[in-house]
């Protein structure tokens, strides 16, 4: 498959604009507060947002970056800051920039000047501290706007900060056909280049019990992420009963194993590996259900820049008797700090194999979001299929302005080659080397 046409076209593939976004009805000036609507985009130097504004300011370098959204061009906009401290900050928008002073112990509303906001959408508001007489550049909680009373914002208010910064997940379910026993659930995966902010998972082989793709975890980590859920409802792995822990069976080649936490607990492994953008990667998810009422679940990751497939991990869960059911995918973004970066993924090649060797793909997806952009407090996502009809295509944070409607159905062109893969070789792969380590 030619996959460099992915590389330019991956902001042309989706389309389509929500017209269900929940709206704050302005009677007066609109608070944008920090804590949910910031990030240090530039500079840092022990910088960072907190829930009562901006700490750790003391570098001139640094850029706190203010986001929200508008839904009608506005003119005349009265711009005031609610800060505190000894200090002077330069305050830009777009070409135009204002020096405001601050000199107050107590948190206190500075006038900032007027703003035309020429374009409805996403806005950015910069804020860099240029003098102080302080040991750092003061604090901040607020951007406060007068004049948009009737056009209506969009921005994280009344909601999680933590979650509201993180920016929308989104996600592909694709249609599988019904009445199979479906053993492997096979994906194909190209993140384009510059789309792979640290933060980043894009997620290939969901399946009803966990979930296989690859991170961003720093500038120099990337991992290849396999997990299952335990059957027992818990966000603490140490409040799992015994018989309901997922049993590691098998552990690939510089595999690392553990527990996670959280968001549902159970087995986690992960390889690290240098996984590139630009690159395309095969994922295959083996689940089937065990005669000791078990199911087994395995992770296979085909390594192009090796030229093989690595078998990441295989897990049995407890109180389970299943076959792959709801294979899915999704894109999100893991670190609050990073929700301003753009990012996008497609996925292509989608099929099911059924426990008598027969392969279905897998063209029809449905687009979702969860509730950050459900909400309406954040409306950069969006979803959709490549312009040559092969890659079903996710993109999320950046603050862009197209927005897909959450449940929208897609379809991409069928390719009608089912994968060819040495199953033998990759049961070999896979055989248990482990007794059974509780996870």
């Amino acid at each position: 498959m030619n996959v460099k046409f992915f590389r330019m076209t991956w902001l042309a593939a989706v389309f389509g604009l929500c017209s269900g976004a929940a709206t704050i009805s302005c009677a007066g000036p609109v608070s944008v507060g920090i804590d949910g609507n910031a990030y240090v985009t530039a500079g840092f130097g022990g910088a960072r947002i907190s829930a009562d504004g901006v700490r750790g300011w003391k570098s001139p370098d640094a850029v706190v970056s203010v986001y929200f959204s508008i839904q009608q061009p506005h003119k005349n906009v009265k711009l005031s800051l609610k800060a505190r401290g000894d200090v002077v900050y330069e305050v830009s928008i777009g070409a135009k920039k204002f020096t405001v002073p601050v000199v107050s112990k107590d948190f206190t509303v500075v006038p900032v000047g007027t703003v035309d906001f020429e374009k409805s959408g996403y806005q950015r508001v910069d804020i860099r501290g240029v003098a102080t007489k302080e040991r750092g550049y003061g604090r901040i909680s607020e951007v406060i706007l007068e004049g948009i009373d009737e056009s209506g914002m969009n921005f994280v208010h009344d909601f999680s900060p933590y979650w509201g910064r993180r920016g929308p997940s989104v996600h592909f379910n694709y249609k599988m056909p019904a009445g199979i026993e479906a053993e492997y659930f096979y994906n194909e995966m190209l993140v384009p280049e510059g789309m792979d902010a640290i933060g980043s998972f894009f997620m290939a082989c969901g399946f009803g019990d966990g979930y296989f793709g690859a991170q961003v975890n720093s500038e120099k980590e990337r991992r290849v992420l396999f997990s299952v859920w335990s059957p027992f409802k818990s966000d603490s792995p140490e409040d799992v009963p015994e018989e309901d822990r997922v049993i590691l069976k098998k552990k690939g080649d510089g595999v690392k194993v553990g527990v996670f936490g959280n968001e549902g607990t159970g087995g986690q492994s992960y390889l690290v590996y240098p996984w590139t953008a630009g690159t395309l990667y095969k994922f295959l998810t083996r689940v089937r259900p065990c005669d000791d009422g078990t199911s087994e679940y395995t992770g296979f990751f085909f390594a192009p820049e090796e030229g093989r497939w690595r078998v990441i991990a295989k897990f049995r869960r407890p109180k389970t008797q299943t076959w792959v059911r709801g294979p899915n995918s999704f894109l999100e973004n893991f670190n609050p700090e990073k929700g301003w970066l753009r990012r996008s993924v497609g996925y292509a090649n989608q099929w099911v194999r059924d426990s008598s060797g027969v392969w279905h793909e897998m063209s029809d997806a449905k687009f979702t979001c969860d509730s950050t952009g459900r909400s309406g407090v954040r409306l950069d996502y969006a979803g959709g299929v490549s312009k040559d009809k092969k890659f079903f295509v996710l993109m999320n944070c950046g603050f862009f302005d197209t927005t897909t409607p959450c449940y929208t159905s897609f379809s991409r062109d069928a390719m009608k080659i089912p994968p060819e893969i040495d199953f033998a070789a990759l049961d070999v792969l896979a055989e248990d080397d482990l007794p059974g380590h509780e996870t």
